[in-house]
């Protein structure tokens, strides 16, 4: 795609963010798009998103979960940008006409103490690097209509990311088995979700290895005190106000949302 293409598609999403907006789907607009060209787009809309006084505060994976996959259509893991105007603390309302249609996801979010770049990242540096793991909520929110999405789609519109939630409580990833470690998610006090640590890649670490070595052959870092957020380890939970949720996972503790 030529550079005037991806910049005008960038700005239609930025665009569509801030106005609360929907758009018709990006590859139906351009079905030769590839996943590079979205990339390429995707930088565009955080250039703007930074440009306005964002910050980045970490990364996300997304798309790494079967039940993910199954439920969009898309069958490889993507990555997106966190920044500081998507944070939420634990028990916080989210207020709804931040969002456009919103589904969430519970998580296991990695907070790091040291940089990570690949090539060549493990799970054990992974573990080495990381301060510690929590709880957490992704609440994802697509642009495009009704999320009809292909991989192109996604990856330029972020990886899908709205805001996320941190838990209350942060836990030694060697102090629990992230791989078998159980999730509930319930919502207005129903068992919604279920799903476990392995859901993400086969285990968590390994999505934030995949994400240091994919980022590692674009130059870019894991950076200490970044958060990354590990994939869904269930499906997604579409939301609306009144909603309150609650995602508790076995050994590391719970993350509380409420939609307004």
């Amino acid at each position: 795609m030529q550079q005037t293409q991806i910049d005008a598609l960038g700005d239609q999403l930025y665009d569509a963010l801030t106005g609360g907006r929907m758009l018709a789907p990006l590859t139906e607009q351009h079905p030769d798009m590839t996943v590079d060209d979205a990339y390429a787009v995707q930088q565009r809309l955080m250039a703007r998103r930074l440009g306005a006084g964002e910050k980045v505060v970490g990364k996300k994976i997304g798309v790494t979960s079967q039940a993910v996959m199954d439920m969009l259509g898309v069958y490889q893991p993507d990555f997106g940008w966190l920044t500081d105007a998507m944070v939420y603390n634990e028990g916080e309302a989210i207020p709804m006409q931040r969002l456009i249609q919103p589904k969430a996801e519970g998580e296991i979010a990695f907070v790091l103490k040291k940089t990570l770049q690949g090539p060549g990242v493990t799970v054990a540096d992974v573990l080495a690097a990381t301060e510690g793991v929590m709880a957490c909520f992704e609440i994802v929110d697509s642009r495009i209509r009704d999320w009809k999405i292909k991989i192109a789609d996604t990856v330029a519109d972020n990886a899908s990311c709205g805001v996320f939630v941190l838990g209350d409580r942060l836990v030694d990833p060697r102090d629990v088995d992230l791989g078998t470690c159980g999730m509930v998610l319930e919502k207005n006090g129903d068992i919604v979700a279920t799903g476990a640590g392995a859901a993400a890649l086969g285990h968590p670490a390994n999505a934030v290895a995949w994400l240091a070595n994919t980022l590692g052959a674009l130059g870019i870092a894991l950076e200490a005190g970044e958060v990354v957020l590990s994939g869904s380890l269930g499906i997604m939970i579409p939301v609306q106000a009144g909603d309150n949720l609650r995602v508790t996972i076995g050994g590391i503790g719970g993350c509380s949302v409420r939609f307004i």
